[in-house]
């Protein structure tokens, strides 16, 4: 699907100042992989689709998880974490996308995982810390990205984690696991 067609269609699932999100997320992760050396026109394509399908009824996510069989645990946890692989699979079946590192680099964008890839690495931290985000912390994060992608990305799940902690929500095992991995991988 051409890009400019798939930006129109990918827009109009959101509103104006998600699609501000989307376009903050589309730089930084072309910016990110471009310094860390990922596939550029992968990480916009990523960025692109990445919340494609967040502001969808959560009535409809859910079927589509129960449905198409996505991961039921999911269905346990905070609704913020369904968008993502609920996302990847409309990425494939409405708007074509076959490439299973951009599936992936969507599907985990929220949650991380064990043995992240790096565009799953890129697309996960841009979306921290596009510019439009502001919270907590989230200036030391950009700064930590300038030289590292992994101390980035585990200041990003602690970040997370510790928000989820503060109000007493479960934190989805995913992301527990990502930052584990990430810090082991790290000598940690």
């Amino acid at each position: 699907m051409d890009r400019a067609i798939l930006i129109d269609k990918v827009r109009e699932q959101m509103p104006a100042r998600r699609w501000e999100h989307t376009q903050g997320v589309m730089d930084t992760a072309v910016i990110l992989a471009e310094r860390f050396g990922a596939d550029p026109v992968k990480a916009d394509l990523a960025a692109i689709l990445h919340d494609v399908a967040k502001y969808w009824p959560t009535e409809r996510m859910e079927r589509i998880i129960r449905e198409h069989r996505l991961p039921a645990d999911l269905l346990e946890h905070d609704k913020q974490l369904w968008h993502a692989p609920v996302g990847a699979f409309v990425a494939e079946r409405d708007y074509g996308i076959k490439d299973r590192d951009v599936l992936d680099a969507i599907r985990y964008h929220t949650s991380g995982r064990e043995q992240m890839t790096l565009l799953d690495k890129v697309v996960c931290l841009a979306d921290y810390i596009e510019p439009g985000r502001d919270f907590p912390n989230v200036n030391n994060i950009r700064e930590l990205a300038k030289h590292s992608l992994d101390e980035a990305l585990v200041a990003g799940f602690d970040s997370t984690i510790h928000f989820l902690l503060t109000r007493k929500k479960r934190i989805y095992p995913l992301t527990v696991l990502a930052r584990n991995a990430l810090i082991q991988q790290n000598g940690g």
